[in-house]
């Protein structure tokens, strides 16, 4: 089944809170919304910064966790062993 989009899940993203990664057009820019009818769980929206009404990738609090554990260990680093 396909991950759901930001429009089909009925979120603004102009009513997020967005945390930018850093400076200039190419940070990464980080919300979360809660996910409707499931309490205490949210929705992770990611878009690049100098594109706001472009693509917004959307995860749930399970992939994210793993994306978090990758970078934690390394595994996005540049020569890192593959």
């Amino acid at each position: 089944m396909p991950k759901p989009t930001v429009a089909e899940l009925g979120i603004d993203p102009a009513a997020a809170q967005w945390q930018r990664s850093g400076e200039g057009d190419d940070a990464v820019e980080v919300a979360f919304v809660p996910r409707s009818g499931a309490e205490g769980e949210t929705w992770v929206l990611v878009r690049v910064a100098g594109d706001p009404d472009g693509r917004i990738l959307v995860y749930d609090a399970f992939e994210w966790e793993c994306f978090l554990d990758g970078v934690r260990g390394g595994e996005f680093d540049d020569g890192a062993a593959r």
